[in-house]
């Protein structure tokens, strides 16, 4: 096959849209919750457990405080504390749906135009606990509305995403 110069001139960029859009895909099996209500969802969540990155490494007491902005997408606050130096560490985001917004798979970014997944694969009825998964099975989180969960959600949870591929054995367990 022969590519014109201004075809191979393009070739990075298409290449850099498909690296962002992988980005925002899901793990195979992870499927989001449908029936999703954003507004319920809204508020104060505590991060009981999750797969430990360098953005959120030595961080305790974490919660993620979710909005609505005028735009209507999701204003995402994480904040946590600093085991070392007890320093209280602020991210401020914003999130969008990557679909319709009764799906829970959505976009969040820190950083500009880049996004990464965040979908929720499994949502108590009465939205007090979450579990929510990244693009890919190196991101996994474990979110409840109180910082302290049953016995029973956290081996549902272990039992989830054990069957999903996630490596639970390296899970970081706040509390």
């Amino acid at each position: 096959m022969k590519f014109s110069r201004s075809c191979l001139g393009t070739l990075p960029a298409l290449l850099f849209l498909v690296v962002l859009s992988a980005c925002t895909g899901m793990p195979d099996g992870v499927e989001p919750v449908t029936g999703f209500d954003k507004s319920r969802y809204l508020g104060r969540w505590h991060e009981i457990a999750r797969l430990d990155h360098s953005f959120e490494r030595d961080l305790v007491d974490v919660t993620a405080e979710y909005s609505l902005r005028d735009d209507g997408n999701v204003r995402v606050v994480n904040s946590g504390t600093d085991s070392g130096t007890g320093e209280r560490k602020v991210a401020e985001g914003h999130a969008k749906f990557v679909g319709d917004d009764t799906t829970a798979h959505l976009k969040v970014s820190f950083f500009g135009p880049f996004y990464g997944s965040y979908v929720v694969f499994e949502l108590d009825p009465d939205y007090q606990y979450a579990f929510v998964a990244g693009y890919n099975t190196d991101y996994l989180w474990l979110l409840a509305r109180e910082p302290d969960i049953s016995e029973e959600v956290r081996d549902k949870f272990i039992a989830r995403a054990r069957a999903l591929g996630f490596p639970t054995d390296e899970l970081v367990w706040l509390h």
